[in-house]
């Protein structure tokens, strides 16, 4: 088993890869860009080391630097997180050339399935449904219009090298369709670098249904059942549950299996997710293959009750799964709900600044995966997530309840937060009903929180903090003032929620 693993990400995926490496014995070593000096991620590692600069394009993507940290320090495997270089093929074989393990899929994998127009040649070959359309890359309008009147309006601009929502258009009748590729193909290349764009068939109100996978290199694969992720705002997922109010039993071994043949048709090694819109008369169809551990891996973990990085270690050391199919059960129902610093109000706005209090919800059957405590800083250079909250019940109802609670229950002061936006959106009846698709948050209005709906959870933090100044703070007299840290007579921008 390695000795050491360096971990090329920050935040809260970096906390939780920590803890299970320092579980299993193995050194923890984590790198940091200047404004995470003095961040979570840096202070629970065994060993960290700085990546100078001040962007994520000149740390956290910087291949280089982190392969010549990895190599000065003698680091034997690379945890990529997600995001950042998790994807990243270059990186992969980088490592892999320094005799470095990466703890992933292959090189060749990640770059079959980065782009969308061979992962759904190689899955339609494969047998596993795909969205009508034309899976070739497509430069003008003319020379396909004939094509996708076949296909039917309304059709959707897709990206090719592309994801999250970047590079996609809604094309509602052929008089749009020169307009939406033209401006599909330009921001596919800003983002991407590649404008390569091809259609696909819209559907209508889908919802975004995913299979965890896994494989090891001794030749098993299987699947860890289902995430609903459909509850998402420009094309980013917000909340997701399992198992999955859509799914039957039968929909379920059928969309699991159609997992396992899609891993096994591109030789899958390690955690994936297999991706599929699920439409309304209950047919699935492959969406793209995520290779990498996703952010919402704790709802599997939740439900199998299996450390899914520790099973990620153990595969890219060589060694068998440590579990198999027969022996995964879905047990009971889990919710996350992603807690980001942007403001409801002001159209989700990131919020920076410095967290004055932080209090996560503490009960069982509730976890909090954090890259924040009291006294962090949220700054402009990171994405806004500051931690997952996961909540587990026996039923949906009981978890639906439990996370109603916690919400309810989690303290964060200094910036701004969606947790009372996500709580809406929680006890909205159509989300309770299990009535969702990836426009429910443009069919429904979820009102977020006006400024007299402070919940009793900030106000007695507020109460707590203002108490305890009172014992720590002294004026130029040698006497305490109660209220010179008080949050609510501070001049500084904090809000509440």
């Amino acid at each position: 088993m390695f000795r050491r693993v360096l971990i090329a990400n920050r935040g809260e995926i970096a906390v939780r890869v920590t803890q299970t490496l320092q579980q299993m014995g193995i050194t923890a070593v984590s790198v940091y860009a200047q404004p995470d000096r003095n961040a979570m991620h840096v202070r629970q590692a065994d060993e960290a080391y700085l990546l100078d600069g001040m962007s994520a394009a000149d740390t956290y993507l910087r291949s280089d630097k982190i392969i010549d940290i990895a190599k000065t320090h003698n680091i034997d495997a690379i945890h990529p997180g997600y995001g950042f270089l998790s994807e990243n093929a270059t990186f992969a074989k980088m490592c892999q050339d320094d005799g470095i393990s990466f703890i992933g899929p292959s090189a060749d994998v990640i770059t079959n399935m980065g782009d969308k127009l061979i992962a759904k040649k190689v899955m339609g070959d494969a047998g596993i449904p795909v969205v009508p359309g034309l899976t070739v890359s497509v430069k003008d309008a003319a020379s396909i219009s004939k094509d996708v009147a076949k296909i039917g309006y309304p059709v959707l601009v897709k990206a090719a090298a592309g994801g999250g929502g970047k590079g996609m258009r809604l094309v509602a009748s052929e008089t749009d369709l020169a307009d939406a590729m033209a401006a599909a193909q330009r921001e596919a290349k800003s983002a991407f670098g590649d404008d390569r764009v091809f259609i696909e068939k819209y559907i209508d109100k889908p919802r975004h249904v995913e299979i965890q996978i896994f494989g090891d290199t001794h030749g098993h694969v299987v699947h860890l059942f289902e995430r609903e992720c459909s509850i998402q705002r420009r094309h980013q997922k917000i909340i997701e549950e399992s198992p999955s109010t859509a799914l039957t039993p039968k929909l379920r071994q059928q969309m699991g299996e159609a997992a396992v043949q899609a891993a096994k048709a591109i030789g899958y090694t390690n955690a994936g997710t297999v991706e599929f819109i699920l439409d309304q008369a209950g047919q699935f169809y492959f969406l793209e293959v995520n290779t990498r551990l996703q952010v919402e891996h704790p709802v599997t973990e939740f439900i199998t009750q299996q450390d899914l990085v520790q099973a990620q270690l153990l595969v890219a050391d060589g060694q068998p799964l440590p579990f198999n199919q027969d022996s995964l059960k879905q047990t009971g129902h889990a919710l996350e709900a992603r807690i980001y610093a942007e403001d409801p109000q002001r159209n989700f706005l990131p919020s920076t600044g410095t967290i004055i209090h932080y209090v996560p919800p503490a009960a069982p059957y509730i976890r909090v995966d954090s890259g924040v405590s009291t006294g962090s800083e949220v700054t402009v250079h990171y994405d806004p997530m500051l931690a997952k909250l996961i909540v587990w019940g026996a039923t949906r109802e009981e978890s639906l309840r439990r996370m109603t609670w916690a919400l309810r229950h989690f303290v964060i002061m200094g910036v701004t937060t969606n947790i009372e936006f996500l709580r809406h959106v929680i006890e909205h009846p159509a989300f309770i009903k299990g009535d969702l698709h990836t426009h429910f948050l443009d069919e429904h209005e979820v009102s977020p929180p006006s400024d007299d709906d402070t919940p009793d959870a900030v106000l007695i933090a507020a109460a707590y903090c203002s108490k305890q100044s009172s014992h720590q703070v002294t004026n130029v007299s040698g006497s305490q003032n109660a209220e010179s840290n008080s949050p609510w007579l501070s001049g500084g921008s904090w809000r509440a929620f």
